[in-house]
C-alpha cells in the first residue's frame, strides 16, 4: 500500500520523495511521461547550473517580490545545503568566476543517475506514464498503461511543474483540478523577446552581444545575449524579462564601462575619409554586431551619439510564446497554501516546485528554489499525520 505519493519527477518532486522516504513512508512517485526528470536533463545539456555561491540575503534577493514566500524554505535549504546535497551523491564541483556552481561532469545525467540510485535503496518506487487525472473524493485517480488506478495515500506531495516546455511535462494541464480563485495565471518567465529585424541584421543571427548593460525599469543586467532569428534570448535578457514583461522598455549601453565624457571625447578624434562605421570601430573598439544594432535602433542616426551609445531604446514586439520560456511565473497561489505548503481545501496534501506561483531569474536560483520547495513540502508531509 502507498503510504506517501509524489505527482511528478522534477528535482521538487524527487527531492520531496527523498525526504519522505528519509522519514521512513513508503513512497511512490508518478510520472506522466515515460522517464523522469525531463526538463532537469534538457536544462543540464548546456551545463547544470545548481545554484550561486553568494551570500543569503543577495541570493534571496534575486527572487524580487517573491523573496518573502520563499525565505523559509530557502534559508532551510539554500546555495551551501545544495553543494552538500550534491557532493553527498559524488559529484564533484566547481565555482564558476560569477559565482555559479556546476558539477565537474557539468551535465545533469550523472546526478540524476546517483539520486535515482539513492532513492531505489530507500525502497522509492517510480512508475512513469502515469498521468494524473485529479480526485475523486479522498482517491487520487490516474490514467495508466494498465487502466484506470486509484490510490489512497496518506499523504500526497503535488510537484508537477510549470506551463512551459509541454513536450518535457510541464504542460499546466494541472491546473483544470483546482478552482480559478486558487490560481494565478501562467505568465512567460526568462524568456526571449521577438525583434521584427531589417535586412541589415541577417548576418548576425547566432551573434553574442557581450561587455554591455542591460536596463529595464529597475532591473539590470551585465550579462550578454544572442540575436536570434526571432528576436533577443539569453542570460542577460532574462535577467530583465520580468520587467520587460510588464512593460518596461528596454535600453542597452553599449559601453558600460565608459562614461558619456569619456565616449564624446573619443569621438571628437579626427575622422578624416573614414566612414562612421570605421570611425566607431577605431575610436570606441565598438564590434560590427554593437555597430548594427545602434543602426538598427537608431536610424537616421544624430550628431550626437553618446546618448544614443549610452542608453539605446530596443524596439520589440513583446514576449516569445510561453513554450518556450525556460520558466514560468504564476501557477498555485501561495495563498490556497498554509506556510507548509499544504493545499488549505485538502489537508495531507502538499505542493512544491515550479507549480507554485512564484519566479527567479536563471543563474542557479530556480533550480534551488524548486529543490528547497520540495525539501520543505516532503519534510512536512512526513510529519502531517504524526503530529
Amino acid at each position: 500500500m502507498t503510504d506517501a505519493l509524489v505527482i511528478g519527477s522534477g528535482p521538487a518532486g524527487l527531492m520531496a520523495a527523498q525526504e519522505l522516504a528519509s522519514a521512513g513512508r513508503r513512497v511512490m512517485v508518478t510520472e506522466a511521461k515515460p522517464s523522469v526528470a525531463r526538463k532537469l536533463l534538457m536544462a543540464g545539456k548546456s551545463g547544470l547550473n545548481l545554484t550561486k555561491d553568494e551570500p543569503l540575503d543577495n541570493f534571496l534577493a534575486a527572487y524580487g517580490t517573491d523573496e518573502k514566500r520563499l525565505r523559509p524554505m530557502l534559508s532551510a535549504f539554500g546555495p551551501g545545503q545544495v553543494k552538500e546535497w550534491a557532493i553527498g551523491l559524488e559529484q564533484s564541483l566547481f565555482t564558476g568566476s560569477t559565482g555559479r556552481v556546476f558539477p565537474n561532469a557539468m551535465k545533469a545525467s550523472p546526478l540524476l543517475r546517483a539520486w535515482l540510485g539513492q532513492l531505489a535503496a530507500q525502497g522509492v518506487e517510480i512508475r512513469t506514464r502515469w498521468r494524473w487525472l485529479g480526485w475523486d473524493g479522498d482517491a487520487v485517480l490516474f490514467a495508466t498503461p494498465a487502466g484506470a488506478q486509484r490510490l489512497a495515500p496518506k499523504v500526497t506531495v503535488l510537484a508537477c511543474g510549470g506551463a512551459s516546455w509541454a513536450r518535457l511535462g510541464s504542460d499546466g494541464t494541472w491546473t483544470g483540478h483546482f478552482q480559478d480563485t486558487d490560481l494565478a495565471p501562467f505568465k512567460p518567465a526568462n524568456i526571449g523577446f521577438a525583434v521584427s529585424w531589417s535586412e541589415h541584421m541577417h548576418r548576425h543571427f547566432g551573434a553574442p552581444v557581450k561587455g554591455i548593460a542591460l536596463h529595464a525599469g529597475d532591473s539590470q543586467s551585465r550579462g550578454e545575449f544572442v540575436i536570434s532569428e526571432t528576436g533577443i534570448e539569453g542570460g542577460g535578457i532574462y535577467a530583465v524579462s520580468r520587467a520587460m514583461r510588464e512593460g518596461a522598455p528596454l535600453r542597452l549601453d553599449l559601453m558600460p564601462d565608459l562614461t558619456h565624457d569619456q565616449i564624446g571625447s573619443r569621438l571628437t578624434r579626427p575622422r578624416g575619409k573614414a566612414s562612421l562605421t570605421n570611425h566607431l570601430r577605431k575610436t570606441l573598439r565598438l564590434d560590427p554586431v554593437k555597430i548594427t544594432l545602434l543602426m538598427e535602433f537608431a536610424h537616421p542616426l544624430p550628431d550626437d551619439l553618446v546618448p544614443l551609445i549610452k542608453s539605446l531604446p530596443v524596439r520589440h514586439q513583446g514576449p516569445q510564446p510561453l513554450d518556450q520560456a525556460i520558466s514560468t511565473a504564476g501557477g498555485l497561489s501561495f495563498g490556497a497554501l498554509d506556510p507548509s505548503l499544504m493545499l488549505r481545501a485538502r489537508p495531507g496534501t502538499f505542493a512544491a516546485g515550479e507549480m507554485l506561483d512564484w519566479e527567479a531569474p536563471t543563474g542557479g536560483y530556480l533550480l534551488t528554489a524548486c529543490l528547497a520547495t520540495g525539501r520543505w513540502a516532503g519534510r512536512h508531509a512526513a510529519a502531517f499525520d504524526l503530529i
